[in-house]
């Protein structure tokens, strides 16, 4: 462990054993489930919630876009408290308000209170993600850490890819509020678990919060969330000036930060290349995932009109390969971390051009069950690597610099999506799923283009250094 990170429970900086280890590892698991879950298992719900608590129009995409918007806000700033509080301390609070915030959205007797509650939970699944993945770097050894994190990403994997079969079979055969009624009890077991774990803070620097790097990072974030989220209902001059806002706030942000004697956010953490890389690559494999994950369930349902249920029983495959490929992507070694994404956005890339010309329900299967293993190792080999080039001392700052890239992308990825859902019948039309689905895939391929010019500059840059007749080393 390298100096500045600092256990509690461990003794002379040697990793905890076994056993805190463990409990670090099944509360992580339970807390990406559970966000996982609550990220896509209520896109089908959505049509049964406006009839229960009879509301209709955008009013219902605040059910989804609430949770989004406030995790992707609060991400940030929660990753360094954690660094600086005590990660174990932050992960049992955001479970704790995640659990509690699941109960007051299953009894929500009006939208206002869901969606209110909504933000809370996103609030709690901030504290989550971030510091659970640096709890995971410091207080497993180097040669485990990306097993430890690939087995607690396969596992929200599931909730990931089953979601959207999860929530609608709930809300089919009880109702929408089972969804939220089933994180209560999660939530409480895995507050327990992180409970057991060992405490781990950067003592590398005093433990004291940068208020104005927070304050001025979460008004950026949440104008970038909103003009994401909302910029494309509204008109051309308030669009334009909710980006000016957004951008005049990021710069306020870097500014401020550039002074601050302990900023919330090293500034050099920009200048580290493979972090970059590998971050903004997730970026764009993380948007294509959430595509995919709107765009075959309801595919299935429409073009091949399935039933929610054997839509969901189809759709395992590509859940299961997607699970496996969390544990898969902890194997891979960080020095060949950016090549293997440059290929997983290719591969991405291909799969939806495929989905789109698809005409066999069985090969649609087969093709998406490929994709679900690409996108994956894509969008775990992003965590997981990203925690590989960093100082462990300031894991939470890293992993929440990583997760709000990638959570703003997939808000660019719910945007995209909700063209194709049809908010009456719950399915998507044929021809908006396929143009959805070959705009992402364009996506994915330019980022991949541009992840291979880097690399390929990066390896010219090094040959350069080392010289000719020299050896690397």
């Amino acid at each position: 462990m390298s100096k500045g990170a600092t256990l509690r429970d461990g003794a002379g900086g040697t990793p905890p054993p076994f056993p805190t280890r463990r409990w670090a590892l099944l509360a992580m698991s339970v807390g990406v489930f559970c966000i996982q879950l609550d990220s896509f298992g209520l896109n089908l719900a959505l049509p049964q919630i406006g009839r229960d608590l009879h509301a209709g129009g955008d009013g219902l995409q605040w059910v989804i876009s609430a949770y989004l918007l406030s995790t992707g806000t609060l991400m940030l700033g929660a990753g360094r408290l954690g660094d600086l509080f005590g990660r174990r301390r932050l992960l049992v609070a955001g479970l704790a308000v995640f659990g509690a915030s699941s109960l007051v959205c299953a009894l929500a007797p009006s939208l206002p209170v869901l969606v209110c509650a909504r933000v809370a939970q996103g609030a709690g699944a901030a504290m989550i993600m971030p510091v659970g993945l640096s709890l995971l770097t410091n207080v497993y050894p180097p040669e485990l850490r990306g097993r430890a994190t690939g087995w607690a990403l396969g596992i929200g994997g599931i909730a990931t890819a089953c979601g959207p079969f999860i929530g609608g079979a709930l809300t089919e055969s009880v109702s929408w509020r089972a969804v939220f009624w089933l994180n209560v009890p999660l939530a409480v077991l895995g507050a327990v678990c992180a409970s057991r774990t060992a405490e781990s803070y950067d003592t590398s620097g005093p433990r004291s919060i940068d208020w104005g790097g927070l304050a001025a990072a979460t008004a950026a974030l949440a104008a970038l969330c909103v003009v994401i989220d909302r910029g494309p209902r509204w008109s051309w001059p308030a669009a334009s000036a909710g980006t000016a806002v957004a951008a005049a706030l990021l710069i306020l942000f870097v500014r401020h930060e550039r002074t601050a004697a302990h900023p919330l956010v090293e500034l050099s953490l920009f200048r580290n290349g493979p972090y970059m890389a590998l971050t903004l690559a997730g970026a764009a494999a993380n948007t294509t995932t959430v595509m995919f994950l709107f765009v075959v369930p309801l595919t299935l349902q429409g073009q091949w009109d399935l039933s929610v249920v054997l839509a969901g029983t189809a759709f395992l495959a590509p859940a299961l390969a997607m699970a496996l490929a969390g544990p898969l992507a902890g194997r891979v070694p960080p020095r060949a971390a950016v090549r293997l994404m440059a290929g997983c956005l290719a591969g991405g890339a291909l799969v939806l051009t495929c989905l789109a010309r698809t005409s066999s329900l069985t090969l649609y299967i087969a093709v998406a069950t490929v994709g679900g293993a690409v996108l994956g190792v894509a969008n775990s080999l992003t965590l997981i690597a990203t925690q590989a080039v960093i100082r462990p001392e300031r894991a939470g700052e890293a992993s929440g610099v990583t997760k709000t890239v990638i959570t703003v992308a997939a808000g660019l990825g719910v945007g995209l999506a909700g063209a194709v859902t049809d908010q009456d019948r719950g399915v998507g039309t044929e021809a908006a799923a396929d143009t959805a689905l070959l705009i992402t895939a364009s996506g994915c391929l330019a980022a991949c283009v541009v992840l291979a010019v880097w690399i390929r500059l990066r390896d010219r840059e090094g040959m350069v250094r080392v010289g000719p007749g020299e050896s690397g080393g």
